[in-house]
């Protein structure tokens, strides 16, 4: 039982992570029907610039961890936004009149140029940090194994209950998400009752980019190492996420990264190792053979 709970509260922190990824890719296809294989590589260069931010900090000699996070957190939601909105102005919008499989093509080729973009400013080499919250708290005793949960983990569960509440906030309450929702409807009418269509697609962009920098910065927290090819691997499998709960549904995105964190803790803990990927897809593609809009998904309807 202790190991159960154990293996949970892992699951449950990596599914956070998972779920903010998810987020920015259904976002992005909810309002465009179109999905940014950038997205990943925007995750990756958030992890990056947390790092470097980081090493200013220290250079500065800025060691108040809660005061370093701010700045770390702020810095790059900020930057990473602002790569979030380039890829929408180069990838998306001089293509957006062309037929469906060119921004797609167009985002793939994003995608490379920015991991070898980074590649080759950072290098090719693993770049470690020193960890930055330590300690955590001791839930129970049972027999000679104790379950723990760390004050880092406990951040990046709160950081992720916040963050979606106030998302949820911004998509149901502000100008701003109703004119989403509008565009997500129709886009042509959205535009002829006053709405500007392609800055709201751009604030998309930059709100995908922002959630996706903060999992970028919980991943450089949690494991301390990053490298420029870590995008493709998360970005592939917030994809994923966002199909299993339904592509499209801000919940189910949620919902999908939860549940790919946890199906990669558990059978990383009871199963091998090695296979945990190959049991995160066939999970998904027997939800999508049974359910075949995801979790929470709903079937579109085709306005004639």
């Amino acid at each position: 039982m202790a190991y159960f709970l154990q293996q949970l509260i892992n699951g449950l922190t990596l599914g956070s992570i998972y779920g903010l990824i998810a987020i920015g890719y259904t976002m992005v296809y909810g309002i465009i029907g179109m999905i940014n294989f950038a997205h990943g590589e925007i995750y990756m260069i958030g992890a990056f610039i947390s790092v470097i931010t980081f090493l200013v900090l220290g250079e500065l000699g800025i060691s108040y961890i809660p005061l370093a996070l701010v700045v770390v957190l702020l810095c790059t939601m900020v930057l990473t936004g602002v790569w979030g909105w380039t890829v929408e102005r180069i990838a998306y919008r001089p293509l957006r009149g062309s037929f469906r499989l060119a921004p797609l093509i167009s985002a793939i080729g994003m995608s490379i140029a920015l991991q070898n973009g980074v590649q080759v400013s950072q290098g090719a080499r693993v770049k470690p940090i020193q960890p930055i919250i330590q300690g955590g708290l001791t839930l129970f005793h049972q027999g000679d194994f104790d379950v723990v949960v760390s004050y880092l983990q406990i951040f990046i569960l709160v950081l992720t209950v916040a963050l979606m509440i106030g998302f949820t906030w911004l998509i149901t309450r502000t100008s701003l998400g109703r004119q989403q929702r509008a565009c997500e409807q129709d886009r042509t009418m959205a535009g002829l009752v006053g709405v500007n269509v392609d800055r709201t697609i751009s604030m998309t962009f930059v709100m995908g980019a922002v959630l996706a920098s903060v999992a970028g910065l919980m991943v450089t927290l949690q494991y301390g190492v990053i490298d420029f090819y870590i995008g493709f691997l998360a970005g592939m499998k917030a994809f994923t996420a966002a199909v299993l709960g339904g592509i499209g549904s801000l919940p189910g995105a949620m919902l999908g990264g939860l549940l790919i964190g946890l199906i990669e803790s558990f059978w990383s803990a009871y199963f091998t190792i090695e296979y945990k990927d190959v049991a995160t897809f066939g999970i998904l593609v027997l939800v999508l053979i049974f359910r075949p809009t995801g979790l929470l998904g709903k079937p579109e309807v085709e306005k004639v």
